[in-house]
């Protein structure tokens, strides 16, 4: 039987590592940048002496009107055999029922070959989800001509046009991260989603970007900004997380130049897999039809995502694992009366 630990930061992040599905919102400092805004962090590990097994981290998070903690799990847990997780499961539900946890969301992510067994542990599908479910996946493991010839006529196109128009892309440094967040800003007024405030796209740079598994990549041309991009990498994918670019001299197309050297960028890396993280939940059929209408939420990027040659992939969704029933159904309630 291995031991139920509390892992360090820097011991869970060496875990992640070393996993062959290791996700970056599993990262030792993806905890930190939401312990700064709001979230509490756990790390449930299963070790045999310093050696870790199996573990999660977890976020936890006070629920409205003091009814109690819910907890989160993105894109974990991590386990090396069937007994370990099924031993892990149990320590998290002792866990989070220590901590007046009323229920735990978990979001294990995109499963190529078949996904987890999710109800056997405990879980019901839920009625919210946190990240976006369905994502475009490009494979980015062959050569430069092999990732243009499999994108659309168009997107080829814009890429090449964003090469020859004097557009300067550079690696941005911490001082460049107020101009990216100014892009953003603009970015969500005119696509229709919100953004996170400043300090959020600082912290998540000196996190990522100073070990090397992020970069932000900014586009200017004769002073002025363009686009922008933050792009994270882990074991064999990319993610393209956060993005934006000005209301000036869009024909220049620098958001297609940004997201190129953002391919080229995880590519270096080793990377296999580059996810443009986040379309509409809809069907290939219904994407299709209503891409050129609708410009509401996800969908006023899809247009942009849909060209560069993936494959519309849908992640298993967010699932609920109840601890407390009466506290779960009145925060549901709540939850409707307001929408």
């Amino acid at each position: 039987m291995l031991e139920t630990t509390d892992p360090s930061p820097a011991h869970w992040d060496q875990f992640v590592r070393e996993q062959p599905r290791a996700h970056v919102l599993q990262r030792a400092p993806w905890g930190q940048l939401k312990e700064a805004f709001g979230w509490r962090v756990i790390r449930i590990g299963l070790a045999d002496g310093d050696t870790l097994a199996a573990g999660a981290q977890i976020l936890l998070r006070p629920l409205p009107l003091n009814m109690g903690t819910m907890a989160y799990m993105p894109m974990g847990p991590y386990a090396t055999s069937d007994e370990h997780l099924e031993q892990l499961w149990k320590a998290i539900d002792r866990r989070l029922k220590d901590e007046g946890t009323a229920f735990l969301k978990w979001e294990p992510g995109i499963f190529q070959g078949g996904s987890p067994d999710i109800e056997r542990w405990g879980f019901r599908e839920s009625p919210q989800t946190i990240q976006p479910p369905n994502t475009i996946l490009i494979d980015i493991s062959e050569d430069e001509d092999d990732i243009l010839t499999r994108m659309s006529q168009s997107t080829r196109r814009k890429v090449r046009v964003s090469q020859r128009k004097g557009i300067r892309y550079y690696e941005g440094t911490r001082d460049d991260v107020d101009v990216f967040c100014s892009m953003m800003e603009t970015t969500g007024e005119r696509n229709e989603f919100g953004v996170h405030e400043a300090d959020y796209y600082r912290m998540a740079y000196d996190l990522f970007v100073a070990d090397g598994s992020a970069k932000l990549i900014l586009a200017e041309h004769e002073g002025d900004p363009l686009a922008g991009i933050m792009v994270f990498a882990q074991g064999e994918t990319a993610w393209y997380l956060y993005g934006a670019s000005a209301s000036a001299k869009r024909n220049l197309m620098a958001s297609y130049g940004v997201q190129w050297e953002a391919i080229q960028w995880a590519k270096q890396r080793g990377v296999n897999y580059y996810d443009m993280w986040g379309i509409p939940d809809e069907d290939s059929a219904t994407l299709e039809d209503e891409f050129q209408e609708r410009t509401d939420g996800l969908w006023g990027v899809y247009g942009f995502k849909r060209g560069w040659g993936g494959e519309i992939v849908r992640s298993v969704g967010a699932w609920d694992k109840i601890y407390n029933p009466l506290i779960y159904t009145a925060y549901w309630t709540a939850a409707q009366l307001r929408d």
